[in-house]
């Protein structure tokens, strides 16, 4: 089945170098934002009209979710009015899948809800490891939809390797052992995985594994880099311990506004995530991974 690539705004290079691999067109959606922040959303040139194809692949990341979430289900909709038989969601970054359960009375499983929202709309959805705690697969999450989840940890690692230093590597988190062990297995470096108690959305407390850090080149691996504030605290600790150098690596650029600068404040010195979500940062591409993973759609 022939498919065309849609892309979003921010998204357009991105998606159209994907589709450039894979021999297929790419059009870009046009998003207008009214002063009330209401979208009006365009599905642009006239491919939808005169070719009406019947699989569309939409490129969108689902970082500041909220009105992606609606523009992408204007399109969805529409598309399906035009004819469009199948739709797949290419979204490297997936939003709402921390809240997995509900931890106070009354709070709402965010996960759940926006899962089977997004189920509803497509037929398929391509993701990069996303962010899951207490559920173990994608499948789980998206019922009755072809839920695949990538991993970025091999091109981490390579880029890691690529560094061609000795390093250590240290997740902040319990969470982050899945994501380090597996870079520093392509790396072949040692690693360690830190304990870390929230308190609050910037309010954390990092407590180091028992190692001998004097003079040490250490890397901190995460899926996500946020708010900045558990790689800061976990930095600042390896430097008073006497470490020589902080970097630090995540599959994920959802940075806060200042994000980055904490994390420069707290003397870290280089920070590299990949091309999931488009950021300054950006050092490890994910288009030939996706590009395969589309490829098999097709």
């Amino acid at each position: 089945m022939q498919a065309d690539i849609y892309t979003f705004p921010g998204y357009h290079k991105q998606g159209s170098d994907i589709a450039q691999q894979l021999g297929l067109s790419a059009s870009e959606i046009k998003v207008h934002h009214f002063p009330d922040k209401e979208s009006l959303v365009t599905l642009t040139d006239k491919n939808l009209a005169d070719k009406k194809p019947n699989h569309v692949i939409l490129f969108l990341s689902l970082d500041y979710p909220n009105n992606k979430l609606i523009e992408l289900y204007l399109s969805c909709k529409t598309l399906r009015k035009q004819g469009t038989q199948r739709i797949s969601l290419v979204a490297p970054y997936l939003s709402y899948m921390r809240q997995d359960k509900s931890f106070n009375p009354g709070e709402v499983i965010s996960q759940q809800v926006i899962g089977q929202y997004l189920s509803d709309l497509v037929d398929d959805i391509i993701t990069v490891d996303p962010h899951l705690h207490r559920v173990q697969s994608l499948e789980e999450v998206f019922p009755e939809t072809n839920a695949i989840a990538l991993s970025a940890t091999t091109l981490l690692g390579e880029f890691v390797k690529s560094l061609n230093k000795t390093v250590h590597l240290i997740g902040p988190d319990e969470e982050s052992l899945q994501w380090v062990k597996n870079v520093a297995h392509i790396s072949h470096s040692p690693y360690s995985v830190a304990k870390k108690e929230r308190l609050s959305d910037t309010h954390v407390e990092v407590q180091l594994p028992d190692i001998d850090y004097k003079d040490q080149h250490i890397i901190l691996i995460d899926d996500v880099i946020s708010s900045g504030h558990t790689l800061a605290q976990a930095a600042t600790q390896l430097y008073g311990e006497g470490v020589k150098q902080v970097d630090a690596i995540a599959t994920h650029a959802l940075f806060s506004s200042n994000a980055l600068e904490l994390l420069n404040s707290a003397k870290i010195k280089n920070v590299w995530t990949s091309n999931s979500i488009t950021h300054a940062t950006n050092q490890v591409s994910l288009d030939k991974l996706l590009a395969r993973q589309i490829k098999a759609l097709l």
